[in-house]
């Protein structure tokens, strides 16, 4: 998160988007979701918003942007202020500008970042004084992909979603992003899986790699387990795929359950290489890996006023 307060009852925060570059599904839990083995990072694609504290205890979002204008109602960011009204009985309320650039249902966590951006405000807004450790922890009740955006940009998440371990592996590369702006059901996917297929019953580990070349090359040796389930139904998808690969992509990857795509690239993604990408009705977006610095982290971690629940919970 990039936050910016400017006044005790104003902030406006950009929230990036994520890749998952690789996705394991391990199995179904006994409470109806599954483990995963993932490792996120952020990307520089971001949401934007201006969020205000208000006299009426109420949430209202506003979503602008490639959408359109709008308000909308009983999305995260309103069942985060919910939650937050529930636990610590707030007497006023939020008003939430939603400037959307990162597509809706695309598997790059979008609806997760603005979340955990929302958690943020609220916190420092009504002076909570959490940590970012315990909104995760908060935010887990909401979202099995909110946790990760409350750490620097990229870690190995496992459990459902809410067990985040920050990693440090290379980010000096570039990406396209290619968003066919169908969106997919992360429910209707995971049903869908085969488990039998899918699971990795030795869970791979990241093992030791030299320079970026070889961090890609041990990328490649794992996968998503959501692309055949995505390429059976939209073939379009492997095609875009490929042509990222034909376009000098180290590595080719749909993110999350998809229908979003990314390539790797060691050098710049120059406007011929992007404009050989055409597919009809994709947008396509060129962008780096994003990571809070210490200090950042430091500035959005603010002070503390002791454990929320099980602090021993990551």
């Amino acid at each position: 998160m990039l936050i910016k307060q400017l006044s005790k009852d104003f902030i406006e925060i950009h929230a990036p988007a994520k890749i998952n570059l690789f996705l394991q599904v391990l199995g179904k839990r006994p409470d109806g979701y599954h483990n995963i083995y993932s490792l996120m990072q952020a990307i520089t694609l971001f949401d934007r918003l201006k969020i205000k504290k208000i006299d009426k205890a109420e949430c209202r979002v506003k979503l602008t942007g490639n959408l359109g204008s709008t308000p909308i109602k009983n999305n995260l960011v309103t069942r985060a202020y919910e939650l937050f009204k529930k636990e610590f009985g707030l007497k006023s309320g939020i008003k939430v500008d939603l400037d959307k650039n990162i597509p809706i249902a695309a598997g790059l966590g979008g609806g997760s970042s603005d979340c955990a951006s929302s958690m943020i405000a609220i916190n420092r807004l009504f002076e909570l004084r959490l940590s970012n450790r315990q909104l995760a922890q908060i935010s887990a009740e909401l979202g099995s992909d909110i946790p990760f955006f409350f750490y620097k940009g990229q870690a190995v998440v496992s459990g459902r979603g809410e067990i985040v371990e920050e990693t440090n592996f290379p980010v000096d590369y570039n990406i396209i992003v290619v968003s066919t702006g169908i969106p997919v059901s992360t429910v209707q996917s995971y049903k869908a899986l085969n488990l039998k297929l899918t699971t990795n019953k030795s869970t791979s580990t990241l093992e030791t790699y030299y320079g970026l070349e070889g961090y890609i090359e041990l990328l490649k040796e794992l996968r998503n387990g959501f692309e055949a389930i995505q390429f059976e139904r939209t073939p379009n998808l492997l095609a875009i795929k490929e042509q990222l690969l034909k376009s000098g992509a180290l590595l080719a990857r749909m993110s999350g359950t998809g229908p979003a795509m990314f390539g790797i690239f060691l050098d710049n993604c120059k406007r011929e290489r992007v404009s050989s990408i055409n597919f009809p009705d994709c947008h396509l977006y060129t962008v780096k890996p994003f990571l809070l610095r210490e200090r950042e982290m430091e500035q959005q971690e603010g002070k503390s006023n002791g454990d929320y629940r099980d602090s021993d919970h990551h």
